[in-house]
């Protein structure tokens, strides 16, 4: 056999070792995360659940996500343990005191309304598009309906 028709399978052999070193360092990076777990800490679970760790057994985690709701968890369900700092940014909403240089939009388009007078000209021009007033509609309750094909007065 001839090395340039084994060469696709060497290569191909180890991309796969490649990728599963990769997959066991992962694994094991995230078992230690969650070794490192200890009561007090903040966790964010792999649904998107911000908690406090109260207690940590072999396969569990007790968790607590307001004030006096207990939660237990799989360890495999933490998907990250945080620190403090980012916790309490987080779920506190502590150290968002950041100035902004840029202007705050407001949450209507107040705003973005002209304040010259052509926009007071425009309004005399809007179109009503709601229902017709009573006049109209007494008007058009008095008239009979217009009789159709097929119907007549006659007995």
């Amino acid at each position: 056999m001839n090395i340039v028709t084994l060469l696709p399978f060497i290569v191909l052999i180890g991309a796969m070792f490649l990728m599963t070193r990769s997959a066991k360092k992962k694994q094991q990076q995230a078992a230690n995360m969650r070794d490192q777990m200890q009561p007090g800490t903040g966790v964010r679970t792999i649904g998107g659940m911000y908690a406090t760790v109260k207690e940590v057994n072999t396969d569990t985690v007790l968790l607590e996500a307001a004030p006096g709701v207990h939660l237990v968890f799989a360890k495999n369900a933490i998907g990250a343990v945080l620190e403090d700092e980012e916790y309490n940014r987080i779920v506190h909403g502590a150290g968002d005191d950041l100035e902004v240089d840029s202007p705050v939009v407001p949450d209507d388009a107040s705003s973005l309304t002209e304040t010259d007078e052509r926009a007071d000209a425009s309004d005399d021009s809007r179109i009503d598009l709601g229902k017709k007033d009573e006049a109209a509609q007494a008007d058009a309750a008095d008239t009979e309906p217009k009789k159709t094909d097929g119907e007549s007065d006659a007995k």
